[in-house]
């Protein structure tokens, strides 16, 4: 089997190509927009690697990428930048049209990452079959995308996974997320940590296990449509701060509510997992 796997050499794109890496009879292509290095990024060893602009002019992206037979694709330019116009004035064209190119050409099986940012502002519990309300340039165009990929379906087969990504930390995260900042803070052995008062709840899992998710969602086809990748249970962000420094064995002083709360995000939120469960049972089993 042949996947593509497209912003590989992103935070959660280098642990999805170290997955799919320890399994058998796969065959990796990897791609991003860059042309790196390929010897400061270990986890492209033994894939092909293809160098793309996805937003460039190509008459047939199923050629160019050597047939795949599943495609993960996590590529989206100029985040973390949620406000951002250019989502749906440039990235939702562009990105159409190269999974359309896709698949008028002959790829008939694609996983695809949207966002949690997709519900808006509703708080407690999200699930797959919610209403979407996005409340921000990046949300909008993501959902708009999954729209229109549900209408091409309508006169193309193909088999469609749309991953909604809720929060992640782990190897290669941003250095602007909270534990980053903290590990900075830490590692300089600062006194005291800047932070928002903490109370705010979000649902986490570690980027490996994320990455695993969206590998055992892309591999099968039982379950198709929208699944939230998410822990099913929500943390407080004050209690997933106490539980780093607990396991770095390290103490600081949290200066809670230096920073306002976010405007782009609800209070407290976690997502519903029962789709995202019922894949990994199925996989345990077989």
């Amino acid at each position: 089997m042949k996947i593509l796997v497209t912003g590989a050499t992103g935070f959660l794109g280098r642990h999805i190509v170290s997955y799919l890496k320890s399994l058998d009879d796969i065959q990796i292509i990897t791609s991003s927009i860059d042309d790196y290095d390929l010897n400061k990024f270990p986890w492209l060893e033994n894939t092909t690697y293809i160098q793309a602009n996805l937003y460039s002019a190509n008459t047939n992206w199923f050629d160019f990428f050597q047939q795949p037979d599943k495609l993960i694709h996590l590529a989206w330019k100029g985040l973390p930048n949620y406000k951002g116009l250019f989502h749906f004035t440039e990235n939702l064209f562009y990105d159409f049209s190269f999974l359309e190119n896709l698949v008028q050409h002959g790829l008939n099986d694609i996983t695809i990452t949207g966002t949690c940012f997709e519900y808006g502002l509703q708080e407690g519990c999200l699930s797959e079959e919610m209403h979407t309300m996005p409340d921000n340039p990046y949300a909008i165009a993501k959902d708009t995308l999954r729209k229109m990929l549900f209408q091409l379906q309508k006169t193309n087969f193909f088999n469609l996974k749309w991953v909604r990504l809720f929060y992640m930390y782990g190897e290669g995260q941003s250095p602007n997320s909270i534990l980053s900042q903290l590990d900075k803070a830490l590692d300089n052995q600062e006194t005291i940590f800047n932070m928002s008062g903490g109370e705010q709840i979000r649902d986490y899992q570690s980027v490996e296990q994320m990455a695993k998710n969206i590998v055992l969602i892309a591999l099968q086809n039982e379950v198709t449509g929208i699944i939230n990748n998410c822990s099913g249970k929500g943390i407080k962000i004050i209690d997933l701060v106490k539980e780093h420094l607990h396991k770095r064995n390290k103490e600081i002083s949290l200066n809670l509510g230096y920073y306002p709360y976010p405007d782009f995000e609800p209070f407290q939120f976690w997502g519903s997992n029962e789709k995202l469960a019922s894949i990994i049972k199925a996989n345990e089993q077989n």
